[in-house]
């Protein structure tokens, strides 16, 4: 195949990889299996006894997983896929190397979504065992929102995110050519790694709230998209940070009011 059509040709394979990604999360949506990807929110009743065995119910969730990342995150990629395929256009294994740069972007966010997962489900365990704990789980929900706030300001939100606005810098300084196929799954890897960087905290909060609808889906997605890749993306992390503060202290005062009302301001 001529390099020229080629090239036409791989964005928009990446394209419909992202827009079938999207169709079959709308599928599994709609599917018996939809409850393995929408966590229970802290303090909820547990669903553990509608899961299956715990391998399988692993399995399904890792699946689950994966199929989100390539919907949500693999768009906020492309720019760095792009410059990749202009990089490797003369090489013979280029698609090779591109699957392997997208093959070590989504190990990296598996890794993540494996961490989390624990992480939530070693949450719900404590809450369950704490009497206090599990009536005021709200606590953990606004810490989540709080955390997610500041992280919005740190430096290192912005270190990570400028790597991600950088797909040309970022390629050209790890891509030399030598040992390729070891050096695009490494590229995927430190890029997935900043990725992370800068979306860990926005990401937490799908397994605090329960956000594993499609439409909070969409929204979290919108918004990683615009700060990596719009020209004014950047702009946009202080006030989502202030955002996420605003909602951890609406909880806090609906939370607030609740307990002045007394008995009938909770019921």
């Amino acid at each position: 195949m001529p390099i020229p059509t080629q090239r036409l040709l791989f964005g928009p394979v990446l394209v419909a990889l992202c827009a079938v990604a999207w169709a079959a999360l709308v599928a599994w949506e709609l599917s018996p299996y939809a409850h393995h990807m929408h966590t229970e929110p802290l303090g909820a009743p547990s669903l553990a006894c509608s899961r299956p065995a715990p391998l399988a119910h692993a399995a399904l969730f890792v699946g689950g997983w994966v199929l989100m990342t390539v919907a949500m995150m693999l768009p906020t990629t492309l720019p760095l896929v792009a410059v990749f395929a202009r990089l490797t256009r003369l090489r013979p294994d280029r698609a090779l190397l591109g699957a392997l740069l997208v093959a070590g972007y989504l190990v990296v966010w598996t890794a993540f979504g494996v961490a989390a997962h624990a992480l939530y489900l070693a949450l719900h365990s404590s809450l369950e065992g704490s009497g206090w704990l599990w009536v005021n789980s709200w606590i953990v929900g606004t810490l989540g929102l709080a955390l997610a706030g500041a992280f919005q300001f740190s430096p290192l939100k912005y270190r990570c995110l400028d790597e991600c606005r950088s797909p040309l810098a970022f390629a050209v300084a790890r891509w030399q050519g030598v040992a390729p196929r070891r050096k695009a799954f490494r590229l995927g890897v430190d890029h997935g790694l900043y990725c992370v960087g800068c979306c860990w905290a926005l990401m937490l909060l799908m397994f605090t709230f329960a956000l594993g609808s499609l439409g909070w889906m969409l929204v979290l997605a919108a918004i990683m998209a615009i700060e990596k890749n719009l020209p004014w993306g950047r702009r946009l992390s202080r006030p989502l940070g202030v955002v996420l503060f605003g909602a951890a202290a609406a909880v806090v005062a609906a939370h607030a009011f609740a307990i002045l009302a007394g008995p009938a301001g909770i019921a």
